[in-house]
Formats: C-alpha cells, structure tokens, sequence
C-alpha cells in the first residue's frame, strides 16, 4: 500500500454540506477523496487512496480534509503548495503548531460539527475542528463565511 492509501476505516468521515455552502468555495482538487462514494466537496477533480494523493501532485485551490490517524505528511504538502483551506482537528501534535504559524488564516468550526458516515449517519467528534487557509480567495472565504472569528 502507498503511504497516503495507509488508513483507517475509522477516517471515512465527511464534511456536512453546511460548512461548504458557508464558505462559498469551488476547488480545484480533492486530495483526499473516499473511493467510490459521494461527497458535498466542491471539487472538479479529485484523488482517493487508489491514486495516494500524497504522491500525486497538487494543483490549483485545494480542499484537505485528510485522514486523521495520520495528518502529518498531508500536512507538510498542504503547507508546501499554500493554496487551498484544510480542515484539522485541533491537537497538541507538531504538525499543528506548524501550521498555525505558517497559514494566512485560521477559523476554528463548530464545537457540536458532525461528520457524515458512508451509510448517511452522523457522528459528533471529540475534538474541536479547525479550518487553516492558504490564499487570499480562500481567507476572504473564511472571513465571508461569518461562522466564526478569523485569525
């Protein structure tokens, strides 16, 4: 298996509609895609585990929601190409801090958010999510959104 391929059944949580119609946005790539299953990411392109977005190269306003039992190597290319919006849970690892001093914006989301389940159930998470920003059309997104205060 590639190193991005390398996850978890637990990861296959999708970002509600909700949060995507507030921000208003139109990606280009979805690095990090469920194969074989429906979304709400606004995206014209997109790479699951069978094409290992890790591997494959970036282009255009990304969107990164990537799996969590190993963010950090989609975080360092996320940090490299800077342009697109992630959303991350808040945690104590180093890959966050990083990215809190390197992203143009950064807006925390919902305490009570609740990621979708392949089966069409929710299931409320433990952490607190954040959004981090590269770019000056995805800051103005975070900032037009209204959900919460930008950094």
């Amino acid at each position: 298996m590639a190193k991005g391929s390398d996850v978890s059944a637990g990861d296959e949580h999708f970002t509600p509609k909700w949060l995507f119609d507030a921000l208003g946005v139109m990606f280009d790539l979805d690095v990090s895609a469920p194969l074989d299953l429906q979304t709400h990411v606004p995206s014209r392109n997109k790479y699951t585990v069978v094409d290992d977005g890790l591997i494959q190269p970036w282009f255009g306003n990304v969107w990164c929601n990537p799996p969590y039992s190993q963010p950090t190597p989609w975080v360092e290319k996320f940090i490299y190409h800077r342009c697109g919006i992630a959303l991350l849970p808040m945690t104590r690892g180093k890959w966050w801090f990083k990215l809190w001093n390197e992203a143009d914006a950064i807006m925390p989301v919902a305490h009570n958010l609740k990621f979708e389940l392949p089966d069409g159930k929710t299931k409320p998470i433990t952490f607190n999510p954040v959004l981090f920003a590269f770019g000056a059309s995805n800051v103005e997104a975070l900032h037009k959104s209204e959900l919460f205060k930008v950094r």
